[in-house]
């Protein structure tokens, strides 16, 4: 099954690093990088807003958990946001081709 892996990041060019070191380490097949997004959040009872982007792995069951350990680890936060959905269908091609993790 394939995944996603949603995750804000504090600018462009730490999705770019973070996307491009999954990628490289094989926990991924593809990284998409949105790179203006405004968030408001409640941290330490303070109601915040933020300028981060996005950052979405593609990648399979079997690689998430790892994945997901390495965007922590990678990450500036000391919380990051790290969502895991499901991907209920699609081009199945390209489905497969995720599943491989290569062209």
């Amino acid at each position: 099954m394939i995944k996603l892996l949603y995750v804000t990041t504090r600018d462009a060019a730490q999705a770019q690093a973070i996307g491009r070191t999954l990628v490289e380490d094989g926990l991924a097949a593809c990284a998409n990088i949105l790179p203006a997004m405004q968030s408001i959040y409640r941290w330490d009872g303070k109601v915040e807003e933020a300028a981060e982007a996005v950052l979405i792995l593609k990648t399979t069951e079997g690689l998430a958990a790892a994945a997901t350990a390495r965007v922590v680890e990678l990450h500036s936060y000391e919380l990051p946001c790290v969502l895991e959905l499901a991907v209920a269908g699609g081009h199945p091609a390209y489905l497969a081709w995720l599943a491989a993790g290569q062209p």
